[in-house]
Parts: C-alpha cells; structure tokens; sequence
C-alpha cells in the first residue's frame, strides 16, 4: 500500500489571487457567477456552489519558465476558502467526474513522454501509483481530459 498525496495550489498563490494579484498573464482575474454546473475550485477541491462568485483566471503549476511549463484557464472561489485538507484521498468531486487526464513530470519539470492516460474516477489512485512507481517520474498532474486543465498534483507521501 502506497501514500498518495492529492495536493490543491498552495494558499499563499491562492490568496494573493483571491485578493487581486496577477495571473499568469499578468491579468486580474476575472469574477463570475456560478451556476452550480461544473465550477471546481483548485484550492478546496469542491465546486463553488450556484450563486457564489468565482474567479477564472489564466494558472501556471510550475516556478520557472520553460518549453514544459504549461499555464492555462482555472476556477477559484472569490471568496477565501479552505484548502483542501484530506489530501490522502480523491477528493470527493473528483470521484464523480467522467475522468481525469494523468500525466508524469520528471524532476525537471518536463513531461515524461508517453505517460498521458485517461483514467475514471476508481482507477486514479492505482494509476497515479503506476505511474510514480516509474524512476523517471516525480509527481502527476491530474488535468482535465477534454480542456488540459489544470486540478490539482499527485505524488507519494514524503
């Protein structure tokens, strides 16, 4: 039995967002409205209920710049939330989603090539661990698999 590790963005970004900092383009985000259809959060994991102002914002999971570095749209809630703390587990939205689009990153930060997967909800956690098992792979991105969104990242307890 392995310890995965299901981690939302870390806080301190969050909140620099949620309080108007830039996004990966150097943008505002944008608030929206919620229609209670498929508006996930990256930081609690859950999706911001209908009528709760969010954020869309361009994000990028990586520190530095480089040919791997993807960025792309995300939702926040607007509002300050938690992040999500039971990162032993799936998170429940994402155990009632379709799929989710897994792929390895080396230590560098690269795309380990041939690693993209579709997985269903009940094959995450023994894919992701498939994929960690692997000497060349240090974490998983779980992203979506029609849009390439970014959710949250997978790796093994430290």
């Amino acid at each position: 039995m392995t310890n995965l590790i299901y981690s939302p963005l870390p806080t301190d970004r969050v909140r620099a967002l949620q309080r108007g900092g830039p996004d990966a383009h150097g943008n505002v985000p944008e608030i929206h409205v919620s229609d209670g259809n498929g508006v996930p959060c990256r930081h609690c994991l859950t999706d911001v209920p209908k009528g709760e102002e969010y954020l869309i914002l361009s994000y990028k999971p990586f520190e530095k710049d480089q040919p791997y570095a993807e960025q792309g749209p995300i939702f926040l809630h607007a509002r300050e939330c938690e992040a999500y703390e039971d990162q032993h587990e799936l998170p429940k939205l994402y155990k009632r989603r379709a799929s989710m689009l897994l792929r390895g990153y080396d230590r560098t930060n690269r795309i380990v090539y041939g690693t993209g997967l579709t997985a269903a909800p009940q094959e995450i956690k023994e894919a992701a661990e498939q994929l960690l098992a692997r000497d060349d792979i240090a974490y998983v991105h779980a992203r979506s698999p029609t849009n390439n969104c970014y959710h949250f990242r997978i790796e093994f307890e430290k």
